[in-house]
Formats: structure tokens, sequence, C-alpha cells
């Protein structure tokens, strides 16, 4: 398909501004896919090509995070390779699992998210003692998120803050870095499929992705310079901003539960 360059250079700077709050908080995808869709591309093109955008951002990310010190690559590191693996598996069967229940349930989960981070007491920079070993980390939620990242991908990034933060102990910040590595993994593993199956619009994710690449630079910045002053009121925005965004869908099953119960 023929894409226009104005078209293209609007994309390249949702890119960038997505990839600057992806970085932050996740959510990144909220502006990208959309954007992509009504650039004239279909849903299986628009999908695989924010991928695309997506992987170069959280590489980025993860390298900015890095340079600092941010991530314990002997912890993250077994972590993202399961994360990884999983997409790939999720991305298999797509086709396989009911939609719908995904669709219910995932807004239900982000605002329990939103919940958590604005209630928290201890929202800090420190570490803290952790609940279960990197390796169990590694072998259960990892694989489970990326798992679902494959499949459809929505508020992934909060599920492995949360995880991080909840169950390793991890600070934001550090918590924010090795969720850029995990999610770094799980893109890269599903854009390797999508890859294969020829379903990338390579001049349209290549532009982006340079996009999201300079913005996931500058949002790591930020998320170092500030911690959780600012990463956890953003958290909580992009939380339930994605949860409006899935029940906004006349579709959705729980929007379609609660019409039903009032009319």
């Amino acid at each position: 398909m023929i894409i226009e360059f104005e078209t293209v250079a609007g994309l390249f700077g949702v890119a960038v501004v997505a990839g600057a709050v992806d970085a932050i908080a996740g959510g990144g995808g909220l502006m990208t896919l959309p954007a992509l869709l009504l650039a004239g591309l279909d849903p299986v093109s628009a999908i695989a090509t924010n991928k695309l955008q997506g992987s170069a951002g959280s590489v980025s990310a993860t390298i900015a995070f890095a340079r600092r010190g941010l991530i314990r690559w002997r912890e993250a590191g077994p972590v993202a390779l399961g994360a990884g693996l999983a997409s790939v598996g999720g991305a298999l069967c797509v086709s396989l699992l009911p939609r719908s229940v995904l669709d219910a349930l995932v807004p239900l989960m982000l605002v329990g998210i939103a919940l958590y981070f604005a209630t928290a007491r201890r929202m800090s920079n420190e570490d803290a003692a952790a609940r279960i070993t990197p390796g169990l980390f590694a072998l259960t939620l990892a694989p489970a998120v990326g798992f679902y990242d494959g499949v459809f991908g929505p508020g992934a990034g909060s599920f492995y803050m949360i995880g991080f933060v909840t169950l390793l102990g991890l600070g934001v910040v550090r918590a924010t870095a090795h969720t850029k590595l995990s999610n770094a993994a799980s893109n890269l593993g599903s854009l390797a499929l999508f890859t294969l199956q020829g379903a990338v619009i390579w001049p349209v994710g290549l532009a982006m992705a340079v996009g999201a690449f300079l913005g996931a630079q500058a949002g790591s910045a930020l998320a170092v310079r500030l911690g959780a002053r600012l990463i956890r009121p953003l958290l909580v925005v992009i939380a339930c901003a994605m949860a409006l965004r899935l029940l906004s869908n006349p579709a959705n099953p729980l929007r379609q539960a609660v019409a039903g119960f009032f009319s």
C-alpha cells in the first residue's frame, strides 16, 4: 500500500510522543495503534506495524535505563527471556483463545492496578524486601504477561510493573527499567512472528520506530530525574485511560453486560 509523506510524518510525530509516555508509564499504544488505523492500515497490519515501533521504543528505553545502571541483568535477563518466549506462544494462539474474556477482564484489572498505585503507602524509589525469588518470578508472572502481550497487549507494561513492585520489591524507577526490558522482549517476540507472516508495513513502521526511539530517550530521562513523583500519577492516569479506551468499544462484553443490567 502507498502512504503519503505527510501521513508518515504525522505518524512519526505521534510515535515520538507515545515513545516518551510509554518509557515512563506504558500505554503508548493507546496513541499509535488508533493513529495507524486512521492512516488506512488494516487491523492486522496496524497491530504488526505497531509492534515494530513499540519494540524500538522499549529497546530505546531499556538502553537509557541500562546506561544509568538501573537494570540488574542477573535478575532481569531470565525474566525478559521468559516473557519473550511466551509472547511468541501467545501470538501463535491468538485465534484459539476467547477474546471476549480478555475484553471483559482486562479493563477491570487495569482499574485495579490504578487503584493500587493511587493508594499504596510504599511508593518510593528505594527497593524493599522481595516476596518471591527472581527465578520464580521468571517462571510464573513474566511468561504469563508475555503470553498475554502476544495475544492481546493493552496494559502489559502495567502488569509487569505491578509484579516488579509488589512481588520483587523493586523501587519505582528500577521497576520501570526492568519493565521496559521485559516489554522489549515480549514486543520483539511477537514482532518476529508478524515479520515471518509478512504483516509489517516497513516504511511506516521504520519511520515510527525512529520517532519512538527518540521519544523513549526523553521519557526515560524524565523518569529517572523525577522518579516516583512522575511515574506514580502517570501510571494511574494511563491505566485508567487504557481501561476507558477498551470499554469505549460498543462490542466490549463488559460494557454490554452493564448496559443490559440497566436497560
